[in-house]
């Protein structure tokens, strides 16, 4: 089988799609997931601790440190190392909220299945030769 058309073969199936489409929802759906993190959340936390900008809470461990600068400014400067904990809690709780809405997702979808299954399980009613068999197979038990 030459490659093209075994990739070819690999490219239709369902399961592919499936995941192309999984990326394409899930790339746009981190997107949401950020701005609320950035536009709603972040502006709560900041106004609790104080700080304008949550992301750019840093400490400048190596280096000179100019009043005032934004994180991205920071680190342009040479032979400075920076320590950007307010970069990393933003996208901690952006992992957070994404895996939330995720795991929230999957298990309504989960939710929904059971449900499915439930009312697409019929009861089982055995044909007439099976209940025959089965009146046979009771009386040989007897004897």
């Amino acid at each position: 089988m030459s490659f093209v058309k075994e990739f070819k073969e690999f490219a239709i199936k369902g399961s592919v799609m499936d995941l192309a489409v999984g990326v394409i929802i899930g790339g746009a759906f981190g997107k949401i997931i950020d701005s609320v993190v950035k536009d709603l959340i972040m502006p709560l936390v900041s106004s609790i601790i104080g700080s304008i900008d949550f992301s750019n809470l840093y400490i400048v461990l190596k280096g000179e440190r100019t009043a005032n600068l934004a994180l991205e400014e920071a680190r342009k400067v040479p032979d400075t190392v920076i320590f950007a904990y307010g970069n990393f809690i933003t996208v901690a709780i952006n992992f957070f909220l994404l895996a939330l809405a995720v795991f929230m997702l999957v298990k309504g979808i989960n939710s929904l299945k059971r449900k499915q299954e439930v009312a697409d399980a019929k009861p089982v009613v055995p044909t007439k030769e099976e209940a025959l068999l089965t009146e046979i197979r009771d009386l040989l038990k007897s004897k």
